[in-house]
């Protein structure tokens, strides 16, 4: 049932996609929107780890890089989520953040910052890793970086579409009344897209909670860490590449107010207090730290 749903949301994707492009050049510019939509899931399949990796500036890291770092993703992974060894990456940031990407768990890459290491200790790190096992395990990885690659695609055909609307509809047969309706496609698609990716985003962050309480007996360290991710000063500065937000264990943006609402991520307040209520349910005595 969840991969009909998430189907039907990356259809929505890629029909405002469609959208933006006939808005923008008629039946040429939606075969080529179409076209270009092809192009950009077959790279973001095939390559969405580099891509993401490169965009952080991530370094990939061997057991005598980062001894701490690779020990515990590998007992996560191999041992708590009997998933293959993933990549090791370490991103040059001070705010504290993890993701994980790739198109399986067989091509996988987690990702950390320095600042996430500096202030959490290994329980809490364990807790953090085995969320980010659990996005993998559950194929989120794949769905998250094509979401982002759309919705990024998205945010570019907006732009054209302001264009297009300045130019009253430049390519279109019908071009009357054609520069406000693209302006209403500009306004309209950005805000549909991030609704979708929060509609994607959000049940499965409360997932891969649950399952690494579940895989690592951390559920209450895993609460602290995302406490400490929440109230720590410093950011990763993402305001103006939003498109990949959602990939992050800990919401990266400074939206507040209204913007608040579009959110990729669940609120810190619910997540912490779900992973204390699953501490307390669990019926096995010492499995729980």
């Amino acid at each position: 049932m969840n991969g009909i749903k998430v189907a039907l949301l990356m259809m929505g994707l890629m029909a405002i996609f469609l959208w933006i492009g006939y808005r923008v050049g008629g039946q040429n510019g939606m075969m080529m929107a179409f076209a270009l939509a092809c192009v950009i899931n077959f790279v973001g399949y095939w390559f969405s780890d580099k891509l993401v990796l490169s965009m952080y500036r991530a370094r990939q890291v061997q057991e005598h890089d980062h001894p701490r770092l690779y020990r515990v993703v590998k007992e996560v992974a191999t041992i708590n989520a009997l998933l293959p060894m993933p990549k090791v990456y370490l991103v040059p940031s001070k705010a504290p953040n993890a993701f994980a990407t790739g198109r399986n768990e067989y091509h996988a890459a987690v990702a950390v910052t320095e600042g996430l290491l500096e202030i959490l200790n290994d329980d809490e790190l364990k807790g953090v890793i085995g969320h980010e096992m659990a996005h993998i395990r559950n194929k989120d990885i794949l769905i998250g970086t094509i979401a982002a690659t759309l919705a990024g695609a998205i945010g570019i055909a907006a732009y054209l579409a302001r264009w297009g609307a300045i130019f009253g509809g430049y390519g279109r047969s019908d071009s009357r009344g054609g520069g406000i309706e693209l302006l209403i496609a500009a306004i309209v698609a950005p805000i549909a897209a991030g609704i979708i990716q929060m509609a994607i985003s959000r049940q499965r962050e409360y997932q891969a909670d649950a399952e690494a309480g579940r895989m690592t007996g951390k559920y209450r360290e895993l609460a602290s860490a995302l406490e400490k991710l929440h109230k720590a000063p410093v950011r990763l500065n993402l305001d103006r590449r939003p498109a990949t937000a959602h990939l992050m264990i800990a919401k990266p943006l400074s939206g507040r107010g209204i913007a608040s609402l579009f959110s990729t991520h669940p609120p810190v307040e619910k997540r912490v207090e779900r992973l204390h209520k699953l501490a307390q349910e669990s019926t096995y005595q010492g499995y729980v730290s």
